[in-house]
């Protein structure tokens, strides 16, 4: 929740360890059987990991809206790539005409109330082996 907002109720599926899910989801989630049920908080730190360590792009001044106060420590929010979910680009450092940001999760310094539910566990089947692994000749 945000603010007491929702972000999602839904089912979802996903291969433990697929790296799909939120590596701090997915740690809550690790051996829970059908019908176990677990609610909390995730610290912002476990979620989403050290926000110093996400990536860092180098942008162009004119890149940025021209009123914007360019210094380290603002942050603005941008568009995903080919319309996917918004971005914060943090200023880590102003150099001349060049803007160095790290690229954070927009939801990185915020705790986040859990509540899970699972409603089925499997195993699924390991794809097939390639032709050469086996000592095969491909055909």
């Amino acid at each position: 929740m945000v603010g007491g907002e929702t972000l999602e109720k839904s089912v979802v599926e996903f291969i433990q360890g697929g790296g799909s899910m939120l590596p701090g989801v997915e740690r809550l989630l690790d051996g829970l059987e059908k019908g176990a049920k677990k609610k909390g908080v995730l610290k912002a730190k476990d979620a989403f990991g050290d926000p110093k360590l996400a990536p860092v792009k180098k942008m162009k001044k004119t890149e940025f809206p021209k009123d914007a106060k360019l210094k380290a420590g603002e942050r603005f929010t941008a568009k995903g790539a080919a319309g996917g979910s918004d971005v914060v680009l943090a200023i880590e450092k102003v150099t001349g005409d060049d803007v160095e940001v790290r690229l954070v999760h927009p939801l990185a310094d915020k705790d986040l109330n859990y509540d899970f539910e699972v409603v089925g566990v499997s195993d699924p089947k390991p794809p097939p082996l390639p032709v050469k692994a086996l000592g095969l000749k491909e055909e």
